[in-house]
């Protein structure tokens, strides 16, 4: 098939889009919520599923208060009478006819009484100690949005996901949505979105922002939707390493989806994803012809890229604005920056100075001992331990190719975002490079040194 006439379709559509009001906030359940665990589970004949997560999470949630929703979702396998008579604490919330994964969520979100609301796949299962490091992101991170757990496959499978989300244009060919394998030590690196089968979030946010969005169906992509939204108002999503599930991969999509269905789903999602969620005209249109030209060159061999390509949808998008640079949060979580805790944080002394340098293994100066470190590295690899020993964290940023005469704009997002986290009202800028990003502290209130 000769795809130039979609292609040019297709590629007009990023300089015409149709903006629309969505994302009303979604009501909350009656009373004040209280502090504690909402842990909403979709389940379609996941009984068997069920039966090996439930143990693990009831044992992992003892210290918490908390409640465990599982939305029966058009089951016939008598999952909804099991639970009420093996696990009768579990609230059902039954749906008759099968829904979208967004819908089924939405409708545990909306009964959810607690302040964190736990979104699990049936298909996850919990390593001890899950929910606590989740927890502690929230207390350490302001105005986080978003805590999301290291995921590992079973023995013997490729591991495809790994939590450390991020979306990068760097290669054409590639589809932008990836996993990076995290590194040793690192742990509360800033990532775009958090999975929908295993994070931790504010309940408040997740109403505020209406909830996840139904346009995706019948799943893939709402995750991505709702962090982004999320960075659009200035709120975080974070990797927790420390927080482990193994993931039984499409154990219950599989069963009535082909693979090729989904590949098809994953395509034309993202595709509504860019249209609907990303605000910036001139991102959208940069992202989106990023997007077209990949499909085109991938619909010779690749039925999914085609039936993207040829997808009559069209391009509708928001109204509401971003208040937070979207260019900026995309440069943070696009690969290039990596968070390290440190061993010299003290919790009698926070940090109350951030060292920006152009490497991270130049020695540390007197009074360095349990500050921030912010530097650039050339490839990303675990700090030494010299290094990590007197820190409270150091964050490193991989310097971008060319950029050594001009300001890089991941650095300037992770000054901008561990300014905000340690809320530190001193930078030291060693060098004459890293002073050029001294106006990157200014909408913090910071004066650089």
């Amino acid at each position: 098939m000769n795809t130039s006439l979609y292609y040019a379709i297709k590629r007009m559509g990023g300089y015409f889009r149709v903006r629309r009001i969505r994302h009303a906030p979604a009501e909350p359940p009656p009373g004040e919520p209280a502090d504690g665990i909402s842990v909403v589970i979709p389940s379609r004949n996941g009984r068997e599923l069920l039966a090996a997560q439930l143990p693990g999470i009831v044992g992992d949630l003892a210290g918490f208060a908390h409640e465990i929703v599982v939305v029966d979702n058009g089951s016939d396998d008598g999952t909804a009478g099991w639970l009420r008579e093996a696990w009768p604490p579990v609230c059902v919330e039954v749906s008759p006819e099968p829904l979208s994964f967004a819908r089924a969520v939405n409708r545990g979100i909306a009964r959810a009484r607690f302040t964190r609301v736990c979104l699990l796949n049936n298909d996850m299962l919990l390593e001890p100690g899950f929910f606590a490091p989740l927890m502690l992101a929230f207390e350490r991170i302001p105005d986080l949005f978003c805590a999301t757990a290291q995921i590992r496959f079973p023995p013997g499978l490729r591991r495809q996901e790994t939590g450390k989300a991020v979306l990068s244009l760097d290669d054409p060919e590639a589809f932008p949505v990836r996993c990076d394998e995290p590194l040793p030590g690192e742990d509360q690196t800033w990532v775009l979105y958090g999975s929908g089968g295993c994070s931790l979030y504010d309940a408040a946010k997740l109403r505020a922002l209406g909830a996840l969005d139904l346009a995706y169906d019948p799943a893939y992509v709402e995750d991505l939707d709702i962090g982004y939204r999320a960075w659009q108002r200035g709120w975080p999503s974070v990797y927790v390493a420390g927080s482990v599930v193994e993931h039984r991969h499409r154990a219950t999509t599989s069963r009535y989806f082909t693979r090729e269905e989904l590949d098809n789903v994953l395509e034309i999602n993202y595709l509504t994803f860019l249209a609907r969620a990303v605000y910036s005209r001139r991102l959208f249109r940069r992202m989106w012809a990023h997007a077209i030209r990949r499909l085109r060159a991938r619909a010779p061999h690749d039925p999914a890229a085609l039936n993207a390509l040829v997808w009559p949808g069209g391009c509708y998008g928001p109204v509401q604005p971003s208040p937070e640079p979207e260019d900026l949060f995309l440069a943070l979580t696009g690969g290039a920056v990596s968070v390290f805790p440190g061993g010299g944080a003290s919790p009698s002394k926070p940090p109350d100075l951030l060292v920006a340098r152009p490497a991270a293994t130049k020695a540390p100066k007197p009074g360095d001992a349990g500050q921030v470190l912010l530097a650039f590295t050339e490839d990303l690899e675990t700090p030494p331990p010299g290094v990590l020993s007197v820190y409270a964290e150091v964050v490193l940023v991989r310097r971008t190719k060319g950029e050594h005469e001009r300001r890089d704009p991941a650095f300037s997002a992770a000054l901008r975002q561990t300014l905000r986290k340690w809320r530190i009202r001193k930078v030291r800028l060693e060098t004459r490079e890293m002073k050029e990003y001294g106006s990157d502290c200014a909408p913090a209130g910071i004066v650089p040194t």
